[in-house]
């Protein structure tokens, strides 16, 4: 069996430029075996130069002879998660693919074998500049897939030597993908894992039909209170109990983007602070630890899975050698709605529930015992440690009493640990005052610090022939659209700062490179970003390359608040100015 996971997209923008030791200590709490969330699996996406949700990840072909393995953090993340737990499962998967795939087509499957060639050469990448062996690679996500598409790439994984790398499809519904198996032996064989995004723990009979693997490739996505942990222990359980599922990966990992960029916060924990080191180690961490901690990729289910008469459920594993884990969850609707699907009624109360160990597991005569209550903070508990079980003179029975909001996990491995670092700093507001002059030689991320592209791809470029103060700059490289997964805004744009700001001045050395047709802009007060990006509204200061300049209301460029001419050529350094003032309403007297 599989198990979980996290998964990201451009979600972790923030998470590289942590000072440390703050950036080692959350990525212990993610990734270290037997100290925190202690994760199974990391699912990446394969950047495609195109907004994916909360941002854009870069691609690492942006043009057909481009190619560069050192773009973006996601190189950097899976190997700081090798780092700490070499045996964890790596999962590629695209979301957008640069323009140049789709032949002036918004579409990754005009050409089958190139599209191919393109992923296939990321994995290749992977391994070449970094060492990074990828187990599973996925089609399109929550997009249509291709059969042919499919078959290509299986025979050109095997053509490369990567008969290792399995196939995972359609990261979608399980209804389409699963008949199509059924239809086609030579797809059915391509394809090792089925998995379906949000699946509200539930299956369907073709997916079952089909022999393969069911794992859960996407779910969770909900705020990381206490209810969202309650969503996340729930399925952990009921994601295998009702559909048969081995694995379940949550989007997403850490939410280390700007909270005000859609579903703020909507990771397993929080670090959305590079500038103080504040970061919070939130309560799904520790439901993670309960089921990662006690169980390994390769563990079985036992038959003995399912419901308990008082609501909540129970599951139980084994390795085949002995250990046993058993994990126990009491979530109360209320406090364990995912942000989908809709999650039918159901009632939980106090109950007593009887275990009996039976067969090779009654000469067990120890269980381990781990606790959490989520709910009200006086009475609390995030994976703590109880008294252990005795099991040599009850005949391996033992009762549980269970109230609502509880998981429990008893378990003969005696390596579970609730691990901690001294409390970070405490939280603080982006800096009010902040300049950047990229003056980078030699940066360690293709990215400058803080600032999240929302549509196209900035970069730090070396401007060779400056000899002045402009030799090191931030550059938007992305010459066409890319292949969309959202919609991208017509114009390029990254964001940097504090949305609450009211009054202040944005200051900024531009140049055009596109004579007659290319343009610039900055702006405050944006609003919108990530999928909605293209209705932003804000202040936008823009200078043409033909001469003129426009003030702006929106993104869009819709809403003009002035225009005019003015000496402005490409190929030339400006400096432009913004300063917005809130105006205070006068009181009626």
């Amino acid at each position: 069996m599989g198990f979980m996971v996290a998964d990201l997209w451009a979600t972790s923008r923030l998470l590289v430029n942590y000072p440390e030791p703050y950036r080692s200590q959350i990525l212990d709490y993610l990734f270290k075996p037997n100290f925190g969330a202690s994760l199974h699996i990391l699912k990446v996406e394969i950047g495609g130069d195109g907004q994916t949700t909360d941002g854009t990840e870069p691609s690492h072909m942006h043009y057909a002879l481009d190619e560069n393995y050192f773009r973006g953090y996601e190189w950097w993340l899976m190997k700081e998660a090798k780092k700490r737990n070499p045996n964890i499962t790596l999962i590629g998967l695209p979301w957008s693919f640069p323009g140049w795939l789709g032949k002036g087509f918004n579409w990754p499957y005009v050409n089958l074998q190139l599209t191919a060639y393109y992923v296939v050469t990321w994995i290749v990448g992977a391994k070449r500049y970094h060492d990074l062996d990828i187990d599973y690679i996925g089609i399109w996500n929550e997009r249509s897939y291709n059969v042919n598409y499919i078959k290509v790439l299986r025979k050109m994984l095997n053509y490369q030597g990567l008969q290792q790398v399995k196939i995972i499809a359609s990261d979608s519904l399980w209804e389409s993908i699963s008949a199509s198996m059924l239809l086609d032996a030579k797809l059915l064989k391509a394809i090792d894992v089925i998995g379906a995004h949000y699946p509200g723990t539930h299956t369907v009979k073709d997916a079952k039909l089909t022999g393969k693997k069911l794992w859960s490739s996407e779910d969770f996505s909900t705020l990381n209170s206490d209810t969202g942990a309650g969503c996340w222990g729930r399925i952990l359980n009921q994601n295998y109990i009702n559909g048969y599922m081995t694995s379940t990966i949550a989007w997403n990992l850490v939410a280390s983007y700007y909270e005000q960029l859609p579903y703020g916060r909507c990771g397993l924990m929080t670090a959305q602070e590079p500038w103080s080191g504040h970061y919070v180690v939130e309560s799904p961490v520790w439901v993670s630890a309960h089921t990662t901690q006690f169980t390994q990729p390769g563990w079985y289910y036992l038959k003995t899975v399912g419901h308990l008469e008082k609501g909540g459920s129970y599951v139980a594993l084994t390795d085949g050698l002995g250990n046993l884990t058993i994990i126990v969850e009491t979530m109360s609707h209320k406090h364990s709605k995912c942000i989908r699907p809709f999650l039918p009624y159901f009632n939980v109360s106090q109950q007593f529930a009887t275990f009996i160990l039976k067969g090779s597991f009654s000469e067990i005569p120890e269980l381990q015992v781990w606790y959490t209550k989520l709910g009200k903070s006086s009475e609390r508990f995030l994976f703590k440690q109880l008294d252990s079980l005795w099991l040599l003179d009850s005949n391996g029975s033992f009762t549980l009493e269970l109230q609502e909001d509880e998981l429990f996990t008893l378990t003969t491995l005696t390596t579970g640990h609730k691990g901690s670092y001294p409390p970070p700093p405490k939280s603080q507001p982006f800096p009010s005052t902040y300049k950047d002059d990229f003056d980078v030689d030699y940066p360690f991320f293709s990215e400058a610090p803080n600032f999240a592209d929302q549509t196209g791809v900035f970069e730090y470029f070396t401007n060779i022939e400056d000899p002045g103060e402009h030799r090191f700059t931030l550059r938007q490289v992305l010459n066409q659209r890319p292949i969309t997964w959202a919609a991208d805004a017509s114009n390029t744009i990254t964001i940097i700062g504090d949305y609450n700001w009211t009054n202040l001045t944005i200051k900024c050395d531009v140049y055009i490179e596109t004579p007659d047709t290319g343009g610039v802009f900055i702006a405050g007060r944006v609003n919108k970003g990530g999928i909605l990006i293209r209705s932003a509204r804000g202040i936008f200061f823009w200078i043409f390359a033909n001469g003129s300049y426009r003030v702006t209301g929106d993104l869009a460029g819709w809403i003009i608040y002035a225009l005019g001419h003015v000496e402005v050529t490409a190929k030339k350094w400006y400096t432009l100015t913004l300063t917005i003032r809130v105006a205070r309403r006068r009181k009626k007297t």
